[in-house]
């Protein structure tokens, strides 16, 4: 899964290129307009009354530019930024160790924070209301709290799974946002961006093709943009063509809706082996050897945005429009439901 070009999970090979492509400010971030207008308002007034911002929760499928986010906050509070995960807090002493480093304004990132367990939370509350870290000394009855006072700071929690958070947790943040999908013209023009930033020649043609094919994800955008320049150069002058882009996207197996080889055998194998379902998450993703969270996160997101799945009380379904794309007759009630 990790080795897919149109995976939106981050790979290795992405890091360098986030860094470098990743924008600096509010105005150079692209897309995400509803989130950006409200995000400009309150770092104007949170600076305008000199105090950190509220807390800050965002949410949405990966590759969409929450880090990305998170980081533009931090600098525009003229903040620094203290980067973890959920799964990388392990214990109280992990957390305790992050929190009382910061300095007043800092932003603490939590990346993955719907993973953290809940002990880790509990401990997270006091810190996010009351600016306090309480640390139990000793054990039994001899037991004493301590509590550190800690300097305001602003917590910014991402994930790709909204739900997955408890309610106390969701209810400290001052601020929830919802990154959605982006268009082919936003992609487009983050291409755009991006080719500019890397040095590389691409005709309008090029950047669209692959805005298509990017399951309408920047993340994967970027990605195929650095494996379309490699073809160019391979195979010709470097000079990216609306021809060697389509060479280069075949080449990787990705079609015109962002399709690869795996989606395609999730979809045939719903409509050949379960025709076209109901059938349970479980037994699917054994079906096709793939783990049923990659499944719910990765592959449904974009297959039900272009309405090929469906998720149903009976379990997913194959859509007509799924039938149709393998050039295949629906069922004649045409009641996949």
């Amino acid at each position: 899964m990790s080795e897919r070009v149109i995976s939106a999970v981050e790979q290795s090979s992405d890091k360098v290129l986030d860094l470098t492509l990743r924008p600096q400010n509010l105005q150079d971030y692209i897309g995400q307009t509803q989130v950006k207008a409200n995000l400009d308002i309150v770092l104007q007034a949170a600076k305008g009354r000199q105090e950190p911002l509220d807390h800050v929760l965002l949410y949405g499928p990966p590759g969409l530019g929450k880090t990305t986010l998170a980081h533009i906050i931090a600098r525009e509070m003229g903040a620094g930024i203290k980067v973890t995960s959920g799964p990388a807090i392990t214990k109280a002493g992990d957390l305790a160790a992050v929190i009382t480093n910061l300095q007043p304004g800092d932003v603490l990132f939590i990346d993955e924070i719907h993973r953290l367990n809940k002990t880790i939370e509990e401990i997270l509350y006091p810190a996010m209301e009351d600016f306090a870290l309480d640390i139990i000394l000793g054990k039994g009855p001899s037991a004493q709290i301590l509590r550190l006072d800690l300097p305001k700071f602003t917590l910014i929690g991402a994930t790709t799974r909204y739900n997955l958070l408890s309610s106390p947790l969701r209810d400290r943040f001052g601020m929830t946002f919802r990154l959605d999908f982006y268009s082919p013209e936003e992609l487009a023009d983050i291409l755009k961006r991006s080719s500019h930033i890397l040095g590389v020649q691409i005709v309008p043609e090029a950047r669209k093709e692959i805005a298509d094919r990017s399951r309408a994800t920047p993340r994967i955008a970027n990605r195929i943009l650095k494996r379309v320049r490699d073809y160019a150069q391979v195979k010709s002058d470097g000079n990216v063509s609306i021809d060697l882009t389509k060479k280069s996207l075949d080449l990787m197996a990705i079609d015109k809706y962002g399709l690869d080889d795996l989606d395609r055998r999730l979809l045939k194998t719903l409509i050949d082996n379960f025709k076209g379902g109901p059938v349970g998450l479980n037994t699917l993703a054994a079906a096709i050897q793939e783990e049923a969270g990659t499944i719910e996160e990765i592959f449904e997101p974009y297959l039900m945005q272009l309405g090929f799945l469906a998720r149903t009380a009976k379990g997913r379904v194959a859509t007509v429009r799924a039938y149709e794309y393998f050039g295949l007759k629906a069922p004649e009630d045409g009641k996949l439901f």
